[in-house]
């Protein structure tokens, strides 16, 4: 749930379903308190006319019979009652529904409110709200008025609440509610992977894009900023594929123009007769075709043109460490991934033999073993060693770049290795880490996912 909320998805789900559920909570509310108001308007008005049939009629009643006739005529909501010879206290103003009354009665009739209302009011019913979860006290009329006669006997107008609430009070909305709440979560969701789908996408072509080059392009569909967004991302992709064929043929260019004086250079040093002059410019030579050789080694790291297909981890790592062996290096191999990726076998290989011959060259062996942990293999290779200083661990990945003080130019190399394997480890969705084993020795380990994310 929380990878949910915090993704660009579930934020705007969230959003929307609580904007959605505020607002319709405010307008239902609203709605309520409106309906309540026009209900209590109209009881109201038909308690005055209630009122003023009840009192007109007791007038013309002979005083002898009132007191049984208002037992007939009282009605819920309004009762009037004869009053006894000791007058409740009065108001010093009349309230608006005894101001009513009185000019719908006329001038020969005297109304002022009492001060003691009836016990009714105290124990009227709330009114339920948003679909019965809230509930709001009685606020309509409630009163009682002193209505005097025109023949001068005074009676006693109760206004009292209704007997029951607007809605009856077993009422049960939790299917209603349910149902609401599940047409606006649905709803929410529709839209907010709508609005975040075209970002998903755009994010998983730039992954795609730093895994493989020659990616295919992205679809021009959706909304006008989508397909803007869509075709600047391809434009940008096809330069980028531009730049690097462009550097890589410039580079293979290069390397075919020097291998051809760098072999006359070769031949004519063989003529060279001082013996000692001659090894040391032909272990230069030696050193320059090399450098020119992993140059263009780089340069094709970068590049991602071979086939992806599947492949088996074992086999490929069984085959590198024979070789290996068979060419008199000091390699071991242990452990079992048994699992299959998908990627590119020369690239793998190569690697997996720079990594080994790292070891092999600046650590005189290498121990490799390999696992599998969270749907990745893990390999590790460890060399015989005295490591990299903690400081310079980052570093060895630049290019041309070589610790001094523990891998000299004596052991040879140009320090394009690692960073060809990085390069070709990120190409597959994985990583390469150096860590100083705690026995001695340098620690490589190659993560490489079971899936390749580009696929």
């Amino acid at each position: 749930m929380r990878a949910f909320l915090g993704s660009m998805t579930g934020r705007v789900f969230a959003t929307l379903l609580l904007g959605i559920l505020i607002s319709s909570a405010l307008t239902q509310l609203l709605a309520d308190a409106e309906r309540q108001r026009m209900i209590d308007q109209f009881r109201e008005l038909a308690w005055l006319d209630r009122a003023e049939q009840l009192i007109m009629a007791t007038e013309i009643v002979p005083p002898s019979a009132r007191g049984a006739y208002l037992k007939v005529a009282n009605r819920p909501g309004i009762a009037l009652i004869e009053a006894g010879t000791h007058m409740p206290e009065m108001l010093p103003e009349p309230t608006e529904f005894a101001r009513a009354l009185g000019a719908r009665l006329g001038k020969g009739y005297l109304l002022r409110s009492l001060a003691e209302r009836p016990p009714l009011c105290d124990t009227a019913r709330e009114q339920p709200l948003l679909f019965g979860m809230l509930r709001m006290k009685w606020r309509g009329t409630c009163e009682s008025v002193n209505v005097r006669l025109r023949d001068g006997t005074d009676l006693i107008l109760s206004v009292l609440p209704p007997r029951s609430a607007i809605s009856p009070e077993r009422t049960n909305y939790t299917f209603t509610i349910a149902l609401f709440l599940g047409c606006i979560g649905f709803l929410a969701y529709a839209v907010a992977r709508m609005t975040t789908r075209p970002l998903k996408q755009l994010a998983q072509a730039a992954k795609d894009l730093g895994n493989d080059i020659n990616h295919p392009p992205l679809d021009l569909t959706g909304a006008d900023e989508i397909r803007q967004a869509s075709a600047a991302f391809n434009a940008m992709q096809a330069r980028i594929r531009q730049y690097i064929f462009q550097r890589t043929q410039m580079l293979a260019a290069i390397t075919h123009d020097l291998q051809t004086p760098l072999t006359r250079m070769r031949l004519r040093l063989e003529k060279v007769c001082e013996p000692d002059l001659q090894e040391r410019l032909i272990g230069d030579l030696s050193a320059m075709q090399a450098m020119v050789r992993e140059g263009l080694d780089l340069a094709r790291s970068m590049d991602t043109t071979e086939t992806m297909q599947m492949l088996d981890l074992d086999s490929l790592l069984d085959s590198v460490c024979a070789d290996a062996a068979d060419a008199n290096q000091r390699v071991t191999l242990s452990g079992h991934a048994g699992m299959a990726l998908l990627g590119r076998p020369l690239d793998l290989r190569r690697c997996l033999v720079n990594l080994i011959d790292n070891a092999v060259k600046y650590g005189h062996a290498a121990r490799v073993s390999v696992d599998r942990i969270n749907g990745a293999a893990r390999i590790r290779i460890i060399d015989a060693g005295p490591g990299i200083p903690q400081a310079e661990l980052a570093r060895v990945f630049d290019p041309f770049y070589r610790v001094e003080t523990s891998r000299s130019r004596e052991s040879g190399g140009t320090g394009l290795g690692l960073t060809i394997a990085r390069n070709i480890a990120e190409q597959h969705g994985g990583s390469i880490t150096l860590a100083n084993h705690p026995e001695g020795g340098l620690e490589v380990t190659l993560m490489l996912p079971e899936y390749y994310p580009g696929k």
